[in-house]
């Protein structure tokens, strides 16, 4: 039985939702949650396997919940489902952990499909999110460090920990841990100490 946990600001959206897997053999919703801070506790708590997680809510949004799920409860697949597909709001959530993205004018077949590929680790994507990570992937210069990458990276070289980077650029610890990740990815490395000796290596640090 795959345990769903249904995170979106507004009840009545929770309430179809709910509806729709109703009738499903192999899923039960566990639990909602109104917004991003609510939908980590109610994830972990309840053990959820699959979290459908909105983008846009109050308190914290979906991208910020997201990476907190994958660093305290890897084991729950984060399942975007949103009403916007732009690249600025898809690339941060693929980014942030999200197994995968879903349109909410999606079917409820297609929803219930995606729900079980992600409870197997598999990734599900609507067309026009596909089709921006594929430009994105094209697109020269897509391994390239952001500024506040950057100015993350250079606080790390010079010795700050988590913290002490969070503290400096007025951020939260878990955004702090969000860059790195991105930085590992973009520089292809794993760990904070490969990362300063690439970004040497590229000229990136002073």
């Amino acid at each position: 039985m795959i345990r769903l946990v249904i995170v979106d600001d507004h009840p009545i959206v929770r309430g179809g939702l709910r509806d729709t897997f109703a009738d499903a053999e192999d899923i039960v919703v566990v639990g909602e949650a109104g917004d991003g801070a609510e939908g980590i506790e109610r994830a972990k708590s309840l053990a959820a396997d699959v979290v459908l997680m909105d983008l846009r809510m109050p308190r914290m949004d979906g991208v910020a919940a997201t990476a907190v799920l994958r660093e305290q409860a890897p084991s729950a697949r984060v399942l975007i489902l949103t009403t916007f597909d732009s690249e600025s709001d898809v690339l941060p959530a693929i980014e942030a952990g999200a197994i995968g993205y879903l349109l909410k004018d999606a079917l409820p077949d297609e929803l219930m499909r995606a729900v079980r590929a992600a409870a197997r680790g598999e990734s599900v994507l609507a067309p026009s999110v596909t089709q921006h990570l594929m430009g994105q992937v094209r697109r020269p210069g897509a391994g390239t460090l952001t500024d506040r990458e950057k100015e993350v990276l250079q606080l790390v070289a010079n010795g700050n920990s988590n913290r002490e980077a969070a503290k400096a650029l007025f951020i939260g610890e878990a955004s702090i841990k969000t860059h790195l990740q991105h930085i590992y990815d973009k520089l292809g490395v794993r760990d904070r100490a490969s990362a300063v000796a690439e970004g040497y290596r590229r000229r990136l640090l002073t």
